[in-house]
């Protein structure tokens, strides 16, 4: 019975950890399928998740935080759009410049907003419990006791999938991504298109970072992103810019975040140092058999 119950908290865990992953990979696919790289998923979960907290804080609602966070992820995306697209910044660069405007901005403003309260917990966002369902051993808790940030990834992996695959809005994002040539000459504005894409990304991102936030720790802590973005950019190309494969990805490197945790938890004999850099060396050798497969 306690093995079946580290198994079942073990998939729960892996599957929390995987969330935020793969929100920022659902955001990368919009913008890169458009064209644009985006290097910034890390900059943008930060910033998410320093925005869910802020104003989770002051308006005392989480769903506030929410809010605040999708409109603030947009203008970042915004940012990377303009930089990316108007001005015809490297992508690397720019992304890189956000990532780290972001690592610095948050880092100097949440000292200035928490100040000594940042042990303060944040309102907690209730998960919702389909009654009947919810009682079925380990599928229960997995699938009908989570929270709505959880349900609405689901949901955005479906649409996606659809959208990209199946409606004209996806049939031109891929044709500006892969001959935007082509898309200007048949009177498709590449740009708007461009601009579209990562504001979607910005926002997605910034969802995974708010479930970091408000979901998961329940408070900010500076870098707190902690990699997460190169992660779900490593998912994004080990899922070979497919949303499911993608979303299956996140949670391959969710159940390792998980597993490290756990290992360190027993108390095993292993230099903590290595179990940290796990998921790092997994996205790694992920990336290295896919090239090879490819």
């Amino acid at each position: 019975m306690n093995n079946w119950n580290f198994f079942s908290d073990y998939l729960l865990a892996s599957f929390h950890l995987a969330v935020p992953l793969a929100y920022a990979s659902l955001g990368g696919l919009y913008s890169e399928r458009s064209g644009v790289l985006n290097i910034a998923l890390e900059g943008m979960l930060l910033t998410g998740a320093f925005t869910g907290a802020v104003a989770s804080f002051y308006f005392g609602n989480s769903w506030l935080g929410i809010l605040a966070t999708l409109v603030i992820g947009g203008l970042v995306g915004l940012l990377h759009a303009f930089l990316c697209v108007s001005l015809r910044i490297n992508h690397l660069v720019s992304g890189l410049a956000i990532n780290l405007l972001s690592s610095g901005m948050t880092a100097f403003l949440a000292r200035l907003v928490f100040l000594d309260r940042n042990t303060q917990r944040l309102p907690k966002i209730q998960p919702i419990i389909i009654p009947g369902l919810s009682e079925i051993p380990m599928v229960g808790e997995l699938f009908f006791r989570q929270d709505v940030l959880f349900y609405l990834l689901l949901l955005l992996i479906v649409l996606t999938t659809y959208i990209i695959f199946n409606t004209n809005f996806g049939l031109t994002l891929r044709a500006i991504g892969e001959y935007p040539e082509a898309a200007d000459t048949a009177g498709i504005s590449v740009e708007k298109m461009r601009y579209c894409a990562v504001i979607i990304s910005g926002c997605l991102a910034g969802l995974g970072g708010a479930y970091l936030s408000l979901v998961q720790v329940r408070f900010f802590a500076e870098g707190m992103s902690a990699g997460k973005g190169f992660i779900a950019i490593a998912a994004l190309i080990f899922g070979r810019w497919h949303p499911l494969s993608t979303a299956l990805a996140c949670l391959l490197f969710g159940a390792t975040e998980a597993l490290q945790l756990r290992i360190q938890a027993l108390g095993a004999n292993i230099p903590y140092q290595f179990l940290l850099m796990l998921p790092y060396a997994i996205a790694i050798i992920a990336l290295v058999s896919r090239e090879k497969r490819g």
